[in-house]
């Protein structure tokens, strides 16, 4: 063993899933592109093939590059097993199509991704599955409808784009005396920040085409948690077959080396930028739970280590052409549907997270048409700050 069992997020980022020696001895992780594995025993390929014995049998189902993948998130989660999908939104519905049958009920809040929330308000609804979505910070109507009966309690925290905030361990506990399997989507915070199954979550999974990936090059999408629940999604998936491809797996891998460098960075910087907003007269709000006025602090401060690099700010007027001329003002930005890359990346739910839904439905979801989300990234914090000054002073 290479590290101990006590080894930090930035030791694991580097090692972990990476403690035995590689072909040719190489040091970094192979791509293994071979779409099979060979056995001239045909007695160990069945072995291996009925989950007797480790091994690779057909890249549909498992592959050596993807496995080591899944077990650095895994260890950085601090999980009995993880799978994993070829994109984000791979994984999330991998996972509600796992557990949700015709009759089921799902809990969920009203502000979780715009693709998240079309699974709740479109697809499941479809197939029978009743989807109830409460109030996100409103915690006591999510424990009233839990008691109710739920099958899986669905949970986003920060939620995109608001940035709102949940109590993991308030709502674990209510979920599993509902008898339900408890999910957290933990893509904002990142394993750097915050481990929901330490606070009672059975599934914690992540969009990891943005934080583990950092650079803006790579989807994907992994969950990991309690080995038979893991089981059970890795089925589901090795036949639905939204298989995590080889490449994919060897760039997140390489993200991954620097994860905890980079949101230690983006934290950093994050913060500074959400107290300058806060100051600044041409902002109305920010969202950004390290800051006192936010009203999840207290909570955050409880169950995270670091607030992220995600905000999002409304600016004074309120109106999509002020937020629409701001926007073309940044320079050190992205405008882009995406976020949790090394460089900054701002736009409007209306062409990023919420994209699939329409105005009225934004509005329902309680997402304003004039919110900024910026996602922070590992530029120098006074660049982003002089950044956000001229094109603030330019509307």
């Amino acid at each position: 063993m290479r590290y101990g069992k006590d080894a930090g997020r930035g030791t694991l980022s580097v090692w972990g899933g990476e403690e035995h020696v590689f072909a040719e001895n190489t040091t970094q992780v192979p791509v293994y592109l071979g779409v099979a594995h060979a056995y001239e025993d045909v007695d160990e390929w069945k072995d291996v093939a009925l989950g007797k014995k480790a091994g690779h049998i057909y890249g549909r189902n498992t592959n050596p590059t993807v496995h080591v993948f899944e077990e650095k998130v895994r260890l950085l989660e601090g999980a009995e097993a993880a799978t994993s999908a070829a994109t984000g939104m791979g994984i999330i519905s991998g996972v509600l199509c796992t557990f949700l049958a015709p009759g089921d009920r799902v809990v969920s809040v009203k502000d979780t991704y715009g693709g998240t929330s079309v699974m709740f308000r479109e697809f499941l609804p479809r197939q029978g599955v009743v989807c109830s979505l409460r109030d996100t910070t409103d915690h006591e109507a999510i424990e009233k409808e839990l008691s109710r009966g739920c099958k899986l309690l669905y949970l986003e925290t920060p939620t995109n784009p608001t940035i709102k905030i949940i109590d993991i361990a308030r709502l674990a506990k209510a979920g599993h005396e509902a008898g339900a399997v408890v999910v957290v989507d933990n893509t904002f915070a990142t394993p750097i920040n915050q481990n929901p199954i330490e606070l009672g979550a059975d599934l914690v999974l992540h969009s990891a085409t943005k934080f583990l990936g950092g650079h803006a090059d790579v989807l994907g999408g992994v969950v990991c948690g309690k080995k038979d629940l893991v089981k059970k999604i890795y089925h589901y998936r090795e036949i639905n077959g939204a298989s995590l491809a080889p490449m994919s797996a060897y760039l997140l891998l390489r993200g991954m080396k620097t994860l905890s460098l980079r949101v230690e960075r983006q934290n950093e910087n994050a913060m500074a930028i959400a107290r300058f907003l806060e100051a600044h007269p041409g902002i109305d709000r920010v969202f950004y739970p390290g800051l006192e006025s936010h009203k999840g602090h207290d909570i955050a401060i409880r169950q995270m280590r670091g607030f992220g690099g995600m905000m999002s700010f409304t600016l004074k007027g309120n109106s999509f052409e002020t937020v629409r001329k701001f926007l073309s003002k940044l320079r050190l930005a992205h405008k882009a549907a995406n976020l949790g890359a090394v460089e900054t990346i701002a736009g409007v739910p209306a062409t990023t997270s919420h994209v699939e839904c329409t105005a009225d439905e934004r509005k329902v979801l309680g997402i304003p048409e004039s919110l900024v989300r910026y996602s922070v990234g590992i530029e120098d914090t006074k660049d982003l700050i002089q950044d956000l000054t001229q094109a603030l002073d330019g509307i």
